[in-house]
């Protein structure tokens, strides 16, 4: 059974991780509260993906985001397909009630990262796994502030240093950082998630965890 990813914001990180995830084999949808981010994204990836493009990017949407949302036509539990990985939706709700993984790409600040994982706790199914990037804060006291401590994640890795990345690189190391809960499960779903995108997942504690004497 395919694993399906959600990622949170149409930016260059969140394009970047939607065309790795997709071209992994991964399900993915891709949310950004903007139906222009979502478009351009749209094009974007339907260029890089090459001929197959067409096929993988959007298939079963409307090509006006906004027009589907307010028609109710958008259904991510149907959208995909072998040939279509990848769908766009425009609300977190829509994005996330069938995640089993769910990244946000919004800017690494507290305030931020405290609303978005306020709202995924909330919205996304008990079994998803909330993962983080932020290399200034720590995920023990974010989790702290979910009902999912077990399932939070950090990935310490700066967005230029994953969408630069060499596709002749051999698999170059990312750091992710895990809290006293985070249970194995939450581990094993984020190495198998980052080994099919060619990267080796180094796990290590969160350095704002004092280790117990």
């Amino acid at each position: 059974m395919a694993i399906t990813v959600a990622i949170i914001g149409a930016g260059p990180l969140g394009r970047w991780l939607a065309l790795s995830a997709a071209r992994a084999g991964f399900h993915v949808l891709l949310e950004d509260v903007m139906p222009a981010n979502l478009h351009h994204a749209q094009e974007l990836l339907r260029q890089q993906l090459g001929p197959a493009g067409s096929e993988m990017v959007g298939q079963g949407f409307s090509p006006d985001i906004t027009t589907a949302k307010s028609a109710g036509d958008l259904s991510p539990e149907v959208c995909f397909s072998a040939d279509s990985p990848i769908a766009f939706v425009s609300t977190i709700d829509e994005a996330v009630r069938n995640a089993d993984l769910v990244i946000d790409c919004v800017p690494d600040e507290l305030e931020s990262k405290l609303e978005i994982l306020w709202l995924l706790d909330r919205m996304a199914p008990p079994r998803a796994v909330l993962a983080t990037p932020t290399t200034r804060l720590s995920i023990t006291d974010l989790a702290h502030c979910t009902y999912r401590p077990t399932k939070c994640i950090a990935i310490a890795a700066e967005a230029a240093a994953l969408t630069g990345k060499s596709e002749a690189a051999a698999s170059p190391e990312i750091l992710l950082r895990t809290t006293p809960q985070t249970a194995p499960e939450t581990v094993a779903l984020l190495d198998h998630f980052w080994r099919q995108l060619g990267f080796t997942p180094v796990f290590a504690p969160d350095p704002a965890v004092q280790p117990s004497k």
